[in-house]
């Protein structure tokens, strides 16, 4: 009998669907067997298994494990946790692979899978193929077992062991319900200092607000508690904890490339030279300031995947993203860890009287749109930026940058435009010294999607 799922379910970077429509239980556990004949075909034996504090997100495991056990591997059930909490379990178990049943920082409804192999992320074509195996039916049969090995005790205190003290901070946290918010209360217990804790509770309904903290009316929270608490800072993350969003005493929010900026400067101290990957997204100011500081700026393309194999091929420390995913390889393994990156920054903040006001006042000053996003067909986004990338060619005045869709800088500064991996939309964001700048920018942007029959996006 010929079996299928939904091939719209399997993105760039990992899996994800509609709860009990595109992504069923019968679904998940096909899945779980073609992701583990791909384990066993690789000379695994065992896989860990973790999930979110969605709803569906223990029954969705435990179709996963099926799938994976009638593949003969040996099971370890991490149990629900923070998705950096199921990476890390891949090294403390010394798991071949992982598999984590997580919706990220998707609406209630939705649900996926994030995946590694043998210590890299699975991804792309990688995970086209898990299709074709379901079509096939081309599984691997054995009889595996599972075991128990919850491991958010481990976890929380392996993040906790590379805690700096020093000065007392006041800090405000929101897990916007999300399943980093237990993690985040034990932190919290065995940190010095204040901390005022919000939406701790794992809801998978999100009750309060959604959990994406790269959405600023989602950090409305968090900002009047850092006000009404007169707190140093604030730290929200998404709904698996991969991601973090930051604001400063005066409930300014640091984007992932300008706390970037930070971090970069004190890995840089300790192993100058070194190369520190961004994403096409980020500002000219982080590769400026990488560049300045004594380090190897690399502009690369977007997604969680593609830069941790790219942090593996150049032996970077640090990484990061716009979208708040950031890589520490530099004291840890490399993969992003919003729970991790917090600590990270409240040991630079307790080391200095310098508050992160002053370090946000500190950095060059610039312009930017936010990232902006609007409908293309699936067919056409990425031929769109061909398009323009062919109209651009051999125009003297411009720079373009072509390593992830196509970012042209300019006198006044650079404007983005990329097809998204996940959704069908494309990407733009733009970038100058002053507002003047900016419009020329935004019209640029505008002249070319109108070109290529595109309707702009509203600025």
């Amino acid at each position: 009998m010929t079996v299928s799922i939904n091939p719209n379910i399997l993105r760039e970077y990992d899996i994800r669907g509609i709860v009990g429509d595109t992504f069923t239980e019968e679904a998940v556990e096909q899945l779980g067997r073609a992701f583990g004949t791909r384990v066993v075909r690789a000379g695994g034996k065992s896989v860990a298994v973790g999930y979110d504090g969605r709803l569906s997100s223990p029954a969705l495991a435990a179709a996963a494990v099926r799938g994976l056990t009638a593949c003969g591997l040996q099971v370890f059930e991490v149990g629900r946790g923070p998705t950096p909490m199921l990476y890390y379990a891949t090294y403390a178990l010394n798991s071949d692979a992982g598999l984590m049943i997580t919706g990220s920082h998707n609406p209630p409804d939705y649900n996926g899978m994030k995946l590694m192999l043998s210590g890299l992320s699975f991804f792309g074509a990688d995970i086209q193929d898990l299709g074709r195996l379901i079509e096939a039916q081309d599984f691997e049969n054995g009889e595996g077992e599972s075991a128990q090995r919850p491991l958010l005790n481990g976890y929380v205190e392996r993040i906790l062991s590379d805690f700096k003290p020093g000065r007392d901070l006041k800090i405000a946290w929101d897990a916007g319900n999300g399943v980093a918010g237990e993690a985040m209360r034990m932190i919290c217990d065995k940190l010095p200092g204040q901390h005022s804790l919000l939406f701790e509770d794992i809801d998978g309904t999100f009750p309060n607000h959604h959990p994406d903290p790269t959405v600023e009316k989602n950090l409305v929270d968090l900002k009047k508690c850092v006000a009404d608490q007169a707190c140093d800072l604030g730290i929200a993350f998404d709904g698996d904890g991969d991601r973090i969003g930051v604001v400063d005493s005066q409930g300014r929010v640091l984007w992932g490339d300008q706390l970037m900026v930070i971090w970069a400067k004190e890995i840089l101290s300790r192993q100058p030279g070194s190369t520190i990957i961004a994403d096409v997204k980020a500002s000219q100011v982080l590769f400026d300031e990488i560049a300045r500081m004594g380090g190897q700026p690399m502009m690369w393309k977007t997604g969680h995947s593609l830069i941790k194999s790219k942090m593996k091929e150049l032996e970077s420390p640090f990484a990061g993203e716009m979208s708040g995913h950031i890589f520490f390889k530099d004291g840890y393994y490399g993969f992003d860890d919003a729970l991790y990156a917090a600590i990270r920054l409240i040991s630079i903040l307790t080391q200095t009287d310098e508050t992160l006001d002053s370090m946000l006042d500190g950095m060059p000053k610039m312009i930017n749109t936010p990232e902006l996003r609007f409908d293309c067909p699936e067919d056409r986004k990425f031929a769109v930026a061909e398009e323009v990338k062919a109209r651009l060619a051999g125009d003297a005045t411009l720079k373009v940058i072509d390593v992830d869709g196509v970012r042209v800088v300019t006198e006044d500064g650079w404007w983005l435009l990329r097809a998204s991996n996940t959704q069908p939309v494309l990407v733009a964001r733009c970038e100058a010294k002053d507002e003047a700048g900016l419009n020329r920018l935004k019209a640029n942007l505008v002249e070319q999607l109108e070109a290529s029959q595109i309707a702009a996006p509203d600025f």
